[in-house]
């Protein structure tokens, strides 16, 4: 079977592409792309000839307007399963993902039991491998999610995870660090981590400023996040281990990771659309879906966001979606479980304050959701090169859309976002050369 997609345009940065293209894909990987030509029937009749294809045997779809890239990739969900289905399982994550335009997902181990040993590594991958996208897993630093004891990284990495993290149960000792990257180093993962020193956080809400006080919360001072950063780049360049900083939220923080890479140690790093969207303010109403973790900071620190963004310090957007039942968020904010969903918001939110605000080109956003975090995980897809997995995801970035959670296909609804109106939407997710979500125009085989 094949299927050409015709008379998009297709932005791919990992091959400098910015053109009117027409991608031919054959057997689930992209056999050939086509720059327009005024002789586009005969293009197709020679392109399945030399390939001995049968023009009965396929189908057109038509992307006019529309811009076509490389399957989009989340480094960094919270699927919930196993032990947490009441707020999400594998297969409503997956569902989610493919809504918002994403055709892989790496999730987070702080599930119930923790992903921390081959056996869970090996559950997740089966689970995902039932979705209609790409699912991949992290595994845990430490036993349980605990912080004291190393797990067994060469059984998770052999059972099929592509990194390991401390995510959600930051690494607080620093020697127990050092071991975890000495060992991810020998088995060539990154390590992903979430940077957070627990002992400046402990009760705490928000972030530490004028808006914390007038609401009269426990604050979550930046240094928490920017001590922990630290470290983990003097262990990075101590032990050589590849080491991603997740959800950077401060000028500190950018500058540490700017710092890092001016000196060629191995750190990259990630922040998530609410960090480039919203500040503390966004908890002035007390509102539990703002409440997330690091927590939003003030202006000075969206735009640092940005500038990081643009200068190509931060390598990569992710999500951080993380669903929650409703009563987990429908009570007083202290006691609000943290975190937002973020599948279906972020290619919105990424198009209206990023690019339509010129912050990045449309071609540098793209490179933060595909070949950027492609890298980082030596994952399939991030590229629409001859000989590679056709992942696929079509934009529309003039398309108008106003935030309705009850419209989520994740099982949270948990967004700061309700109600926003936003440019850009993912109008079609294609995994392996099928469509998993939304629908193209079909064309006639001219003859």
């Amino acid at each position: 079977m094949w299927l050409l997609l015709k008379n998009g345009h297709l932005i791919d940065p990992s091959q400098s592409v910015n053109q009117k293209t027409d991608i031919l894909i054959v057997d689930g990987l992209v056999a050939a792309l086509v720059p327009d030509t005024n002789d586009g029937v005969s293009d197709l009749q020679s392109l399945l000839a030399q390939r001995g294809l049968d023009e009965k045997d396929g189908q057109i779809l038509d992307c006019s307007g529309f811009i076509v890239c490389p399957g989009f990739i989340d480094v960094h969900v919270h699927l919930r399963e196993p032990g947490q289905e009441h707020k999400e399982t594998i297969s409503t994550g997956a569902q989610s993902a493919a809504a918002g335009g994403f055709t892989s997902v790496v999730a987070m181990p702080n599930t119930v039991p923790a992903v921390d040993n081959g056996a869970v590594v090996r559950y997740v991958v089966e689970r995902g491998r039932e979705t209609p996208i790409r699912v991949y897993t992290t595994g845990a630093a430490t036993k349980g999610n605990e912080g004291t004891d190393m797990a067994e990284i060469a059984d998770m990495v052999e059972a099929g995870a592509v990194a390991i993290s401390d995510d959600a149960a930051p690494v607080q000792s620093a020697d127990l660090m050092r071991r975890v990257m000495e060992y991810c180093k020998m088995f060539d993962v990154p390590v992903l981590t979430h940077c957070e020193d627990k002992s400046m956080t402990r009760d705490a809400v928000m972030n530490e400023g004028l808006m914390c006080t007038v609401l009269g919360l426990r604050a979550w001072p930046r240094q928490a996040e920017e001590i922990v950063i630290w470290r983990n780049i003097l262990l990075a360049d101590l032990t050589g281990c590849r080491t991603h900083i997740q959800h950077v939220t401060t000028r500190g923080g950018v500058e540490a990771v700017r710092w890092a890479k001016s000196r060629g140690i191995r750190v990259t790093c990630e922040t998530c659309p609410h960090y480039f969207s919203l500040t503390d303010e966004a908890l002035a109403g007390f509102d539990t879906n703002a409440k997330c973790c690091p927590p939003l900071r003030t202006a000075d620190d969206v735009e640092a966001i940005k500038e990081g963004l643009a200068d190509g310090t931060i390598d990569i957007i992710a999500t951080d979606h993380a669903p929650h039942a409703q009563e987990e968020k429908e009570v007083e904010l202290q006691d609000a479980a943290f975190g937002m969903v973020g599948l279906e918001t972020a290619v919105p939110l990424l198009i209206t304050k990023l690019v339509h605000s010129g912050v990045l080109t449309l071609d540098s956003a793209i490179a933060k959701l595909t070949c950027a975090p492609a890298k980082l995980l030596g994952l399939p897809g991030g590229t629409l090169a001859e000989g590679s997995v056709a992942d696929i995801t079509v934009l529309n970035p003039e398309a108008q859309v106003t935030v309705k959670s009850a419209d989520f296909r994740s099982k949270g609804r948990n967004t700061p976002f309700e109600g926003f109106s936003l440019t850009g939407k993912a109008v079609a997710t294609l995994v392996g050369g099928r469509i998993v979500s939304g629908d193209l125009p079909k064309l006639a085989v001219e003859r």
